[in-house]
């Protein structure tokens, strides 16, 4: 039986692809969209979850954010509609005024289509309240601020100019 030798080139070649193997594979895991975030519904049903964060995408786009930001937004008008009446009643109109205003449900639209739809609807109170939540509890996320690369207020640390601006 022959003896097997590993040399050191032998060695880095199987380094080096297992290194490969192992990124490769946490990167496929990474950027798969389906991976492990979840939101909790208890007003809403699936559809309207998925139109109102369909809705916020659109409203305020960051293409390289990915939907588990956008779906705090979802979940705070889920918290919100299962205390109060009258905004679910609000969120389930305008859900149905998005999908019906072209006859197709406002997921299965493009983006350019989308956005038109909205501007028509701008003066909407369900449209205020969509955009409005947006506002507060999208760009109110501390992952969201780092990805901006905002480092939160600076009046703790003597404003901005002492931290570089």
């Amino acid at each position: 039986m022959p003896k097997y030798v590993l040399d050191r080139r032998r060695f880095l070649r199987r380094s080096g692809r297992a290194v490969l193997a192992v990124t490769a594979a946490g990167r496929v895991a990474f950027f798969d969209p389906d991976r492990s975030w979840a939101i909790t519904l208890e007003a809403f049903d699936e559809k309207t979850a998925r139109t109102l964060l369909a809705m916020t995408r659109a409203l305020y786009p960051h293409p390289s954010l990915g939907d588990e930001y956008y779906a705090v937004v979802v979940e705070a008008l889920d918290a919100e509609a299962r205390k109060d009446n009258a905004t679910a009643s609000l969120i389930a109109d305008g859900v149905a005024k998005l999908d019906s205003a072209l006859g197709v449900p406002f997921t299965a639209l493009s983006e350019g289509t989308r956005t038109e739809v909205l501007e028509g609807m701008q003066e909407d109170p369900f449209f205020q309240k969509v955009r409005g939540s947006v506002v507060f509890h999208f760009y109110n996320n501390k992952l969201v601020w780092r990805h901006f690369g905002y480092e939160g207020s600076s009046f703790e640390y003597g404003g901005y100019i002492r931290r570089g601006f």
